[in-house]
């Protein structure tokens, strides 16, 4: 899925390769391309051949970045995510895993942020200066932070950073004064259908994946792409209130929860006579009273905050459709 050069990425990357500074901080909410962005960055950093848009995507320093074994770029993510997106693991932390002494990380870790720390004040293996990566940025925890703090405050002249957040709120207020900051921009309707259809997506399929993810055209073509069923789509808020485990037989609790939070965001919305996000109009043909959405809202945030814990999944997915069923049973029909 090559996001990066999206022309909303592109046209990104373009205005900030223009300008100067030591350490840029990307935020925005997920699925518009921050990752795409950061490796764009310092792709071009590092690239023999830049040019204007971007690294020449040629030369040996991009095919190096291409196949993850650039000397000069150091990725900082979770575990989790280095082994997602194919970035190899320091040689310590590839052997715990492989011994199974620990299960991959889910935060970056100090030990990580201490070889970035190292590698930023080695000289350049290809002389075009080096870059660190980090993302997601808010995944450092506070030891971590301060690590990274420390080499922000005091960069070595030939380093660049950037930094990509999903939730900038949670950076320490001291990393993020220390960056140029960028907020990401929302590609118009228009354009992201028009990249969904390049990627392969039929309008229709392209359309409701958009409106699933709320606008957001990479969290689309990742919705369109992992099975999701767009004839399905306009059919879940009725089955939440039906408590239809049917319809949700394959989903993961991740999925399920995060789809109740569109589904109350929006019934939340047309309580108020504002427009639903995820859903359309027509599918929402029911109101409920608000302040048992606004109650339903904390629930789902309180579980979202122990979704890491070892619950039986059959029983918590039983849980979360009872609870939506016994909120949405208050329905009264707008027909």
């Amino acid at each position: 899925m090559n996001v990066e050069n999206a022309p909303w990425i592109a046209d990104q990357s373009h205005r900030l390769l223009a300008q100067r500074g030591h350490a840029w901080l990307l935020s925005g909410p997920a699925g518009l391309g921050q990752y795409a962005l950061a490796l764009g960055l310092v792709k071009a950093w590092l690239c023999e051949k830049p040019h204007a848009d971007g690294a020449c995507g040629q030369c040996g320093s991009c095919h190096a970045i291409d196949v993850r074994t650039h000397a000069d770029l150091c990725v900082l993510m979770p575990e989790t995510w280095m082994l997602e997106l194919g970035w190899p693991l320091a040689e310590k932390a590839q052997a715990d895993l492989d011994e199974k002494k620990r299960k991959p990380s889910k935060e970056i870790r100090i030990e990580a942020m201490r070889d970035a720390v190292d590698f930023s004040q080695r000289t350049s293996a290809r002389g075009r200066g080096k870059a660190v990566l980090v993302y997601p940025a808010e995944d450092m925890n506070g030891f971590t932070a301060n690590a990274l703090l420390k080499t922000l405050e005091e960069p070595p002249g030939d380093v660049r950073f950037v930094l990509a957040s999903e939730a900038v709120h949670q950076l320490l207020p001291t990393i993020r004064s220390r960056c140029l900051a960028h907020s990401m921009v929302w590609p118009g309707q228009a354009l992201a259908m028009q990249w969904l259809g390049a990627q392969g997506l039929e309008p229709t399929q392209a359309g409701v994946a958009l409106r699933a993810c709320g606008g957001r055209p990479e969290a689309a073509l990742y919705w369109a792409r992992s099975g999701q069923d767009p004839a399905l789509w306009a059919a879940i808020p009725l089955a939440m209130a039906r408590g239809d485990l049917q319809t949700v037989r394959d989903w993961t609790p991740q999925q399920l929860l995060g789809t109740q939070q569109q589904l109350c965001h929006d019934l939340m919305a047309m309580s108020v006579s504002g427009a639903p996000r995820f859903f359309a109009s027509q599918d929402l043909n029911f109101q409920v009273p608000l302040a048992d959405l606004a109650q339903w809202s904390a629930t789902l945030r309180d579980h979202r905050r122990t979704m890491d814990h070892p619950f039986n999944t059959g029983l918590f997915i039983e849980m979360l459709m009872a609870q939506a069923q016994s909120v949405l049973a208050k329905r009264n029909s707008l027909i």
